[in-house]
């Protein structure tokens, strides 16, 4: 089973002189706009095995200097991979960490009971593994009174100065250009402090500490601390992260983004993945820094940009528009702008498409989907039972009103997303009819008191007691169902797969296995599909789209290697909108919505109601997901306008996936 497919996507396919040059000559090109080191690698993974082996060149430089090397090491999720691949050289016999002195970076105060703490993490993930003698080890200590916090950092700066300095400091970039708990605001000169934690990072810690929202306050290592230590060493890896590691990297230095301190450090190291990396100016701009490897989608980014940059449509660029923006190899490829622009023009006009299923008995030469077959079965993956119509609704009504055979098969029950209120109110209705409808029985009292008693007594990080769970899935399941004959989906066309991979009850999710693969597979099987539509939204903060795209890869993977016929038959196109959108250069159809239809697809999420303003992942973004749906649709609209085309209300994009063979 291969379980990492989405990994594989490539929708750039960036050349490697963009990101790893050849020679020194060619990388102070390419990086002229990037004022702190940045190397950047096709994968974290790739990433991970550079940062560990340049950790293990540091310890063994610094231990053969003064006996001993000492860091400062954080416990976040980007970091994971590097001790993964630390553990791997250890047990390697690579690297050794007898003489590694480790300071913790931050961690939560006050503790309390139930509390995450970073150094319990740290403990597990990779002290625990590895010879670091626990005597080298040094944390805050957070049961400190808050009379004396002021003293204790002094101590704990006065600890590290005693052991010499920092050698290396191993940090990341985090969601709000932190590093440690250095939120925006943090000064250059800032030392170990109490400091508050913004909730745009406490949302993405969430997930890797099982709690609904981390903790507000911390102790953390300034920013003059971090950068005291000889050399440093800050990752980031996801497209999530790209526009704050732009800022980082790219960007004015200063408190608004504190990791952009690091651009004053003479030997610190950001190390990125593509992903991460895409805001880069080598890599999102490349004809500013280098000449091009040109192609179809590169052309197409240019162009936009330009529009963009000129405030002019695409069929009114010029020759000295293209020369002032360095954008003249396109002018001396073509000829002339004039080609340039209609060749472009015409390719973006052919992703537009009112019949997102194909139009029957019409030319589909330059159309995204082919007319034949018509009817078609069709399946919508939905990684949550509201991703459907929060990121295809539009779409999801065409197909339904086109005749199609729509499927919708929702994959998780996406119980941990129904807040405990609006849970009491559920059951506080079924108490109130459960006598008149003969439901008043003994079992059903005591499991009604049972939920009762866990509610008034959960803390923040208990795993709900799976009656809940299954209440709340429940929920969720209804709300679908209902969402889905708003929109004219078959009932018996519905699928919840309920996947095991998310029963865990926690936030943080299980690993996806083969058991998940084969209950997407069989759907799959069953319905013998001519489109499936599946989430391309890798950015949801909890990482459940990954698994579940993931999962639906692996199963057309195992159909392609048996050899199943229809599935040659079928086409794959992936959905975003609930974290993110497709930016112009990779949308491959676009299915355009009037303001009514926006209305009618407004209605259908808000059929959703345990989604609204008291769910409890709504993510970094304030607006509600309807709300979010709504703009990111106008505004797909607006740049469609914007460079020339039809003006429509609202535009949902897709991306074609071609299964990696």
């Amino acid at each position: 089973m291969k379980n990492n497919l989405s990994s594989q996507i490539k929708l750039d396919q960036v050349p490697k002189k963009y990101y790893a040059p050849e020679n020194k000559l060619e990388f102070a090109a390419l990086c002229r706009e990037e004022k702190v080191y940045t190397s950047i690698f096709e994968t974290a993974d790739e990433g991970a095995a550079h940062i560990a082996d340049e950790v293990a060149k540091t310890i063994r430089k610094s231990v053969d200097l003064k006996g001993k090397c000492v860091v400062a090491l954080g416990a976040g999720n980007a970091v994971i991979p590097v001790y993964t691949e630390l553990i791997s050289l250890y047990k390697a016999g690579k690297v050794t960490f007898d003489n590694l002195v480790i300071f913790n970076i931050a961690d939560f105060y006050p503790s309390a009971d139930g509390q995450p703490k970073t150094i319990d993490r740290l403990q597990k993930i990779f002290i625990s593994q590895t010879n670091v003698k626990p005597e080298n080890v040094h944390t805050f200590n957070v049961d400190t009174p808050h009379t004396d916090i002021y003293e204790a950092c002094k101590a704990y700066e006065a600890d590290i100065d005693a052991a010499g300095g920092l050698d290396l400091a191993i940090c990341e970039i985090g969601a709000s250009g932190n590093i440690a708990f250095n939120e925006p605001g943090s000064q250059q000169s800032s030392g170990c402090r109490l400091s508050f934690i913004s909730s745009q990072t406490r949302r993405a810690m969430s997930s890797y500490y099982n709690v609904e929202v981390a903790p507000t306050t911390a102790i953390t290592l300034g920013i003059s601390n971090i950068l005291s230590a000889k050399r440093i060493i800050c990752m980031s890896w996801g497209e999530t992260m790209s526009k704050v590691v732009a800022a980082t990297v790219e960007g004015q230095m200063g408190e608004a983004v504190p990791a952009s301190f690091l651009q004053s450090h003479r030997n610190a190291e950001v190390v990125l993945d593509l992903s991460a990396a895409e805001k880069l100016t080598r890599i999102n701009h490349p004809w500013l820094v280098t000449s091009c490897e040109w192609n179809n989608k590169l052309i197409r980014r240019a162009i936009a940009w330009l529009c963009h940059e000129t405030g002019k449509p695409i069929l009114k660029l010029t020759n000295k528009d293209f020369n002032d923006h360095g954008l003249n190899e396109l002018v001396a490829l073509y000829g002339s702008a004039y080609d340039v622009n209609i060749k472009v023009f015409n390719d973006i006009q052919h992703t537009i498409t009112g019949w997102p299923g194909g139009k029957p008995d019409a030319d589909d030469t330059y159309r995204p989907e082919r007319a034949k077959p018509y009817p078609k079965r069709v399946i919508v993956f939905s990684p949550h039972p509201d991703d459907d119509v929060i990121s295809m609704g539009g779409t999801l009504k065409r197909l339904v009103d086109q005749h199609h055979d729509v499927h919708v098969a929702y994959e998780t029950s996406g119980n941990i997303a129904v807040g405990d209120e609006d849970m009491f109110r559920y059951i506080m209705v079924n108490d109130l009819i459960a006598e008149r409808y003969g439901l008043d029985t003994e079992t059903y009292r005591q499991k009604s008191q049972e939920i009762k008693d866990f509610l008034a007594t959960k803390k923040p990080g208990d795993i709900d007691i799976e009656d809940l769970r299954f209440l709340k899935g429940r929920i969720r399941r209804a709300e679908a169902r209902t969402a889905c004959n708003f929109m004219g989906v078959k009932p018996e066309n519905v699928h919840h797969l309920d996947l095991p991979f998310y029963e865990t009850g926690a936030i943080k999710k299980g690993d996806l296995e083969e058991r998940d693969v084969k209950i997407v597979k069989d759907l799959i099987e069953s319905v013998k599909p001519h489109e499936i539509f599946v989430a391309g939204d890798l950015a949801d903060p909890h990482g459940t789209h990954k698994v579940c795209t993931d999962a639906v890869f692996a199963a057309i993977d195992e159909l392609i290697e048996e050899k199943a016929e229809f599935i040659n038959d079928c086409r794959i196109w992936m959905y975003r909108g609930a974290w993110a959108e497709w930016e112009i250069d990779h949308i491959e159809m676009a299915v355009p919505m009037s303001p009514e239809q926006l209305r009618f697809k407004r209605n259908t999420i808000l059929k959703h109601q345990s989604q609204m303003e008291n769910a409890p992942f709504l993510g970094d973004d304030d607006r509600l997901f309807w709300q979010r749906a709504e703009d990111r649709n106008r505004a797909t609209a607006q740049l469609y306008s914007s460079l020339g085309l039809a003006s429509y209300e609202a535009i949902e994009a897709f991306v074609e996936y071609h299964p990696i063979r």
